[in-house]
């Protein structure tokens, strides 16, 4: 841990940030979850009996939207902070969401070609090595016939900003940052390509004046690029 007394700011392993951010995430005025969750859901598409598997799941945003919509998940992440916080809200749900708790850095523990949707959202920048990680992802998803992945992530242009995943801590008044990776947008794409995975479609979305008056913590970067999302699918199997 490093602690900035000018700054007032705390940089973190990035579990212990999460840990530390998990009781105050899902109140935090964060603009990449108000931009993000409309194209996620258009990715997404109907998700009603399929299998998906929510890679990095935080506090259970994603996992108990798709379950409700009638999806079996499962969901893992590696703070058991946002995982805590995840399972009290899907206590009274059904069981349709199976959380694991695991270090997305290690192969994950799910099977080969199980999924029909996978999604990451707002991990990438968290993870150092991604040619690995693009790997899991293609193994547990179906071809593309039936599977498709979608990953979502700070766009790169937020790095060069000085900017990245942070939130003030209650507690202290410090600025946490859980660390971070500075990954270009060329670094994702190729990862996914090394691993065998084809661009099905790539998107990135600026801050405009409907966000800004939405997120007043938007407002410092209207007309900048905060988030990049990209759709992939694994190659046919042929028989």
């Amino acid at each position: 841990m490093v602690i900035s007394p000018a700054l007032k700011r705390e940089d973190l392993p990035t579990r212990e940030g999460y840990d530390r951010w998990a009781p105050t995430y899902d109140a935090d005025d964060n603009p990449l979850v108000a931009i993000e969750q409309p194209h996620m859901d258009a990715l997404l598409g109907d998700v009603r009996g399929l299998r998906v598997a929510d890679i990095g799941c935080g506090t259970g945003r994603y996992a108990l939207r798709l379950a409700r919509a009638g999806a079996a998940v499962t969901a893992l992440d590696f703070s058991q902070g946002m995982l805590n916080q995840a399972r009290a809200k899907a206590a009274e749900m059904d069981g349709s969401i199976k959380f694991i708790e695991h270090d997305l850095s290690q192969p994950f523990p799910l099977p080969d070609r199980s999924f029909d949707r996978v999604l990451s959202a707002l991990v990438l920048d968290h993870i150092p090595g991604l040619d690995p990680f693009f790997a899991e992802l293609k193994r547990i998803c179906k071809s593309a016939e039936k599977g498709a992945i979608v990953v979502s992530v700070m766009h790169p242009a937020m790095m060069l900003r000085g900017t990245q995943a942070r939130f003030t801590d209650p507690v202290s008044g410090c600025e946490v940052r859980p660390q971070s990776c500075p990954h270009q947008i060329s670094d994702y794409i190729m990862a996914a390509s090394r691993a065998g995975l084809m661009l099905d479609q790539m998107s990135e979305h600026p801050v405009d004046e409907a966000l800004a008056s939405r997120c007043p913590r938007a407002q410092k970067y209207l007309g900048w690029p905060i988030l990049l999302l990209m759709r992939l699918r694994s190659p046919i199997r042929l028989q």
